[in-house]
């Protein structure tokens, strides 16, 4: 089969650069846009590869510089678009350089546009014995070209259109689309169509009179507003048709003989390792054989060490030779890998030889589960799979209903057989997201030790604002694609669970993904050694704290369910009489969960002032126009209050009876640990971090988190935690004296900033000063600070300069770290995890502005997020070696909550604060308070 690949560079270009960060390297050169062109390149010929049925010809065609002859039919053709950025018209020649490095030819013909290259390429192909033409691309304009023949992809949006997707998209065929955008006119080139008519009406009038001239013929017999608005069009249709149309005929000469000229080529190795190196992109410079460059490290004045080592290590990776040598060589470049089933108890017993073997030689394996269900708590084993080396991955399935009746080993006896080496701490393993494993096995009771890589968790501390799923880190790490679940289960409502996948199907992908996990490990465990700030946060600190996490996660912690039900009763009657509250102010009844109806009930009948819209320029009726609103009107007050309602009665008071684990009789929720760039934990299933605790209704739902009989719960939660970070990592004098003589700190800011003695500040000014603290930790402008305090935003300025005049320290540390922040592209946190900023150069205003602010506070939070793992790792072993009952059961922002029994609370309430107030050793001592309570809220 002869297949032509065709891409649309033009299109993928700027969609590239919109799409990416602002990427650049350390010369301060934009590379974003040619990293995504790469990325899409390189997947295209992956997804469409040359083999022994089928051979590819491929082009890459750009739009060239100069007019065309649209241009010359109607000069005011694409006249509304913008010039193209500075920062992609930088990265053109380059985008050029490395996409004939890539092997593909190049295309941008004078005075012709790139889809009109593409269309005659198209259909010369097909024309001269092709059997299928793919076009990538993300122009609309080009679904008037598929036919049974010609197929579009779009790479970014993982899309394939054939005829049937361009009905399903807009409503007519492939052959009606240069109709329909006659139509609807082309709003990105500047193309009018016809006034008011939209895809809608468009499509509408194509499946009733089939084409554009049957719209035409019967234009009197449209009425209304439209149809007026079609016969004044009526003149200028055939040109906007002619505007529209890609042409199929132009004269190329590369068109002439494809199969010759258009034949996809080799990589260019060398050029690329040197385009590679240049723009930074390190994974791929490897890949070609380069040697990674040590990295720069963090500008020692502005953040300072703590000499406290953080939470120690259970890793094994820390009792050997070296990290290294738990693997084999590094190997980056996959050929293919080979697949096993083991199906038999002789297959069994040789695979737990090799795993013996392995633990003799210090090398770790990669394994991973294969479930019925994504809810840990829940899912139950439906095969085990193993990777001892680079190349082969092993697949034991234990529970498929396979209907070809393939044999399948016993899920208790194969556990059995397995569980001591699970339980082995001496045999060194490796996962992906570990902790769901963790849970995995233990739902099958058996206790898995000896984890030494997670590599999540690697690619977390290495680059927290890139994705961490094993697929995204495959393609980024050793540009490979993996086989994807809905590749083998199905989409949507068709999506079948991997218990009725075949074993053939489910050997394969599940088998690739132990392997996969294996190299992965290996080259992430390379890079983490290049920082060794990096290497030690990860084994110290996030690898043990999984440990912890599945810990927690697994004590779960107890609910009241009656408690809950009562209070969403209360809600419900208190939501009716708020709806009828809400009806009487509008002066009619109104659906109160409707934005359409609150915008045209507060705006066009009651007339309010209208604060912001939407993207699509309707007035806003988002929770902070409601509250500026309710500031002057009775109505936008009860919507404000109903929501609010609402919403914890949806969320909590009716969700949380309904979490409560059958088995286990508790409530388990999930810690994110990879999700966060700044290391904090997102909570979820259900989220114990957004219950609202400044409303009584909120604090109730606390109160239904209870201790079980003879027990309370302690909360210990750090004090004032980032405005001490603050004072560590900034040095100002002033706070920390304040904080090292235990001041009250926002007092000690008002005396500073009101001048007057701390003995006289006012409820007030303290209150003024501890906004004003807690705001420029988050980079609150005075803009902002105005708002927040009531006051004009001169006011506010004065009293950010007297801030910065006091504590002069906090000024300069906020200069350094933008600074430093843009030199780098990230900042540190005191135990030197690298918070990334990819917006921090953006030529977007708002966008680097945001990473400014985020600059500022991120290693407070950061910081913040270190300490509370590294307390939570050191309660975790000293509970372990006491041999105490009392169970950690929550952790929320700076707060630990846990379970214990009466007769344990005196040694608790002596030894917790002593153990997270003494993690690390910073300028400022550390403060813990320590709540006692039969339920959270009384405890907190």
């Amino acid at each position: 089969m002869k297949r032509l690949l065709l891409v649309d560079g033009s299109s993928y270009l700027y969609r590239a650069f919109h799409a990416m960060p602002d990427l650049r390297n350390r010369a301060g050169e934009p590379t974003g846009a040619i990293y995504g062109m790469v990325n899409m390149l390189r997947r295209l010929r992956a997804d469409f590869p040359s083999d022994a049925l089928t051979s590819n010809c491929i082009a890459c065609i750009f739009d060239a510089p100069g007019k065309t002859f649209r241009d010359d039919l109607y000069p005011e053709y694409k006249a509304n678009r913008s010039s193209m950025p500075e920062d992609l018209a930088a990265q053109i020649p380059h985008i050029y350089e490395v996409t004939k490095a890539l092997g593909w030819p190049v295309i941008a013909e004078p005075g012709i546009e790139a889809d009109d290259v593409i269309g005659t390429l198209a259909q010369t192909a097909l024309r001269q014995g092709f059997d299928e033409v793919v076009i990538s691309t993300g122009d609309k304009d080009l679904a008037q070209l598929v036919n049974d023949k010609i197929r579009l992809v779009d790479t970014m949006k993982n899309s394939v259109m054939t005829r049937d997707a361009v009905f399903e998209k807009f409503g007519v065929y492939p052959e009606q689309i240069i109709d329909y955008l006659t139509l609807v006119g082309d709003t990105v080139d500047n193309v009018p169509g016809v006034e008011k008519v939209g895809p809608k009406t468009a499509a509408k009038w194509l499946a009733e009179y089939k084409t554009l001239d049957g719209v035409v013929a019967n234009a009197d017999q449209i009425g209304g507003k439209v149809g007026e608005n079609l016969q004044k069009a009526l003149d200028w249709l055939p040109t906007g048709k002619t505007l529209v149309t890609v042409k199929t005929d132009c004269d190329i000469e590369l068109a002439r003989h494809i199969e010759d000229q258009l034949q996809a080529g080799t990589e260019n190795a060398e050029v690329l390792k040197k385009l590679f190196q240049r723009f930074e992109f390190k994974t791929w410079f490897r890949a070609l054989g380069g040697a990674a460059e040590e990295p720069s490290g963090v500008s020692g004045d502005l953040f300072s060490s703590s000499s406290a080592e953080p939470g120690g290590s259970t890793s094994l990776a820390s009792n050997t030779a070296g990290p290294n040598a738990l693997f084999d060589a590094p190997t980056q470049s996959i050929d293919s890998i080979g697949t096993v089933s083991i199906q038999s108890a002789d297959a069994l017993h040789e695979l737990i030889d090799q795993l013996a073997k392995a633990k003799s030689a210090r090398r770790a394996v990669a394994f991973d589960t294969e479930t019925t269900s994504l809810e840990p708590m829940n899912a139950q084993i439906v095969g085990l799979c193993f990777a001892l080396e680079p190349g082969v991955g092993y697949y034991i399935p234990l529970g498929h209903q396979d209907l070809t009746a393939e044999p399948q080993l016993s899920l208790s006896d194969t556990l059995a057989a397995l569980k001591p080496w699970f339980e082995d701490a001496q045999a060194p393993k490796i996962a992906q997201n570990a902790k769901y494993d963790l849970h995995v096995m233990a739902n099958h009771h058996v206790w898995v030790q000896g984890l030494v890589e997670d590599t999540m968790l690697a690619s977390y501390i290495l680059e927290a604002h890139k994705p961490h799923g094993m697929d995204a880190l495959a393609l980024r790490w050793l540009n490979y694609n993996t086989i994807k679940y809905e590749e083998v289960a199905g989409k949507g409502a068709n999506q079948i669970g991997f218990e009725q996948v075949p074993i053939e199907t489910a050997t394969r992908y599940a088998a690739e993904d132990a392997e996969v996990t294996l190299r992965l490990a290996s080259v992430l465990r390379a890079e983490l050694q290049q920082v060794p700030e990096l290497a030690t946060l990860y084994d110290t600190v996030e690898l043990p704290f999984s440990q912890v996490l599945f810990e927690v996660e697994r004590n779960g912690v107890l609910i009241d369910s009656e408690k809950l039900d009562a209070q969403s009763a209360e809600i419900a009657d208190k939501l009716k009489v708020i709806e009828t509250q809400a009806f009487e102010l509008a002066g009619g009844e109104f659906n109160l969960n409707s934005p359409k109806q609150i915008g045209e009930l507060l705006f066009d009948k009651l007339g309010l002032p209208v604060v912001k819209k939407t993207a699509s320029g309707a007035p806003s009726t988002d929770e902070e126009v409601l509250s500026k609103l309710a500031e002057d009107y009775p109505l936008p007050a009860k919507l404000l209050e109903h929501r609010s309602l609402a919403k914890l009665k949806s969320t909590y008071t009716d969700k949380l009876p309904r979490m409560v684990n059958p088995r286990t009789g508790r409530v388990h929720t999930n810690y994110a640990q990879a999700v966060a760039v700044t290391g904090r934990l997102a909570s979820n299933d259900p989220n114990l971090q957004n219950i609202p605790v400044r409303t009584a209704e909120g604090r109730r739902v606390r109160e239904a988190f209870v201790a079980p009989a003879d027990h309370v719960l302690v909360s210990a939660d750090y004090s004032q935690i980032e405005l001490r970070i603050m004072a560590h990592i900034s040095g100002d004098e002033a706070l920390i004296h304040a904080f090292q003589h235990g001041l009250d700190i926002h007092s000690a800011t008002a005396s500073e900033i009101f001048g007057v003695p701390l003995g006289e500040v006012n409820s007030d000014q303290r209150r003024t000063a501890k906004v004003i603290n807690f705001g420029l930790i988050y980079g609150m402008s005075a803009f902002g600070l105005a708002a927040n305090l009531n006051i004009n935003r001169d006011a506010a300025k004065l009293y950010i300069d007297r801030y910065f005049t006091r504590y002069p320290g906090v000024a300069r540390y906020m200069e350094n770290v933008r600074a430093q922040a843009k030199a780098d592209g990230y900042v540190s946190t005191v135990f030197g995890r690298r918070l990334w900023l990819p917006e921090i150069k953006s030529p977007n205003g708002p966008r680097r502005a945001a990473a400014e602010r985020a600059a500022i506070n991120a290693p407070m939070q950061g910081t913040s997020a270190d300490l509370i793992k590294m307390a939570m790792i050191k309660l975790s072993a000293w509970l372990k070696a006491e041999q105490l009952q009392t169970k950690m059961i929550m952790q929320v922002h700076d707060e630990v909550i846990l379970e214990v029994p009466n007769s344990e609370l005196a040694v608790i309430q002596g030894k917790v604060p002593e153990i997270m107030t003494q993690v690390a050793d910073l300028k400022v001592p550390l403060e813990v308070g320590c709540g006692v309570g039969l339920n959270w809220e009384e405890a907190h």
